[in-house]
């Protein structure tokens, strides 16, 4: 990031970046700012996008072999291709000598670092990874929009928004947003603010429910669930992210016992780190039996309203009874 911004800076731009990885908030960042760098503003002429996995490469390499009109560069665009991971050879080929009025912005969320193409434009231009960003970060980019808006957060306040809110940066925005315009007039955030204001997403009320049920708060956990009913949420749609959790709790615990950091606990389960270390510390409060019981449970439960023999809204309170 910090190399696309220093190019951007100086206007000293590489004629081929490649922007790709888990965070898609930052990936279409620095698309934009690139976009910007790159060509004038409405200069449609210049400037293509493609998208998709039936890119015609023939049709973008003819592009790009056509001169610009009235402007320095070409621009093309190419997103969530897949041709990172298969059918990239004859664009590799191409951009071994690329025509030098022409730049590409390729954007994907995965990439096969072995393939021609991305060794291509590993060997021509930028190649910038956007991954999962930890908890630390994502508090000091909370705070920094909040200090432009003259407004402060508790990093116990910050904390408790991103328990709300989950680790996806596009959410974090669009919910920060509500709060500013919330507490517009006040330079600090409160958590009350925080609770009036802000979604709650259903993994966030998952994970409450499965805090309670460790507590033996029976009634609190009921609560969640019949919350999640009034917001609409089809029963087996709750029961699969129940499940879905105790199975993540049970990888977790077993990682843990054989010495893992939440880091690398993350990685291996497909969480982001600071979702890792949540999960990590609501694994530490079952024993490994119980989570293996809770995963059979949740299995239990999908056959028996497959099978008819009880109704899905029923299903879950039976579950979330049995498992305490």
């Amino acid at each position: 990031m910090q190399r696309i911004n220093e190019d951007i800076k100086t206007g000293q731009l590489n004629q081929i970046y490649l922007l790709y990885g888990e965070e898609a908030y930052l990936r279409k960042q620095y698309k934009d700012k690139l976009q910007a760098a790159m060509i004038a503003d409405g200069d449609t002429m210049n400037s293509h996008y493609f998208e998709g996995k039936d890119i015609n490469v023939g049709e973008v390499i003819d592009l790009a072999e056509t001169m610009p009109f009235l402007a320095q560069r070409r621009v093309i665009v190419i997103e969530n291709s897949g041709l990172f991971k298969s059918g990239g050879d004859k664009l590799a080929e191409y951009l071994a000598e690329p025509a030098p009025t022409v730049s590409f912005v390729f954007v994907e969320a995965e990439v096969d670092k072995r393939c021609k193409l991305y060794k291509a434009v590993q060997a021509k231009g930028c190649v910038t990874e956007f991954g999962m960003q930890d908890e630390n970060m994502l508090k000091r980019w909370i705070a920094g929009i909040l200090k432009k808006e003259n407004m402060n957060i508790s990093e116990n306040t910050a904390d408790y928004f991103l328990a709300k809110t989950g680790s996806d940066m596009e959410n974090i925005r669009g919910e920060l947003e509500k709060l500013i315009c919330y507490c517009m007039g006040r330079n600090v955030v409160t958590a009350q603010d925080v609770d009036d204001i802000c979604t709650t997403r259903v993994s966030s009320h998952i994970f409450d429910m499965i805090e309670a049920i460790a507590e033996k708060k029976q009634k609190k956990a009921l609560e969640l669930y019949y919350e999640l009913l009034t917001l609409k949420e089809p029963p087996l749609r709750i029961l699969f992210l129940i499940a879905k959790q105790c199975n993540q709790l049970l990888q977790a615990k077993e990682l843990k016992n054989k010495g893992f950091d939440n880091k690398t606990i993350g990685a291996k389960i497909g969480l982001h780190p600071y979702v890792a270390g949540k999960i990590v510390t609501q694994a530490s409060r079952f024993k490994t039996a119980q989570l293996k019981a809770a995963v059979e449970k949740c299995v239990e439960a999908e056959e028996a309203v497959k099978t008819g023999k009880v109704n899905d809204v029923m299903s879950v309170e039976m579950l979330i009874l049995s498992v305490l």
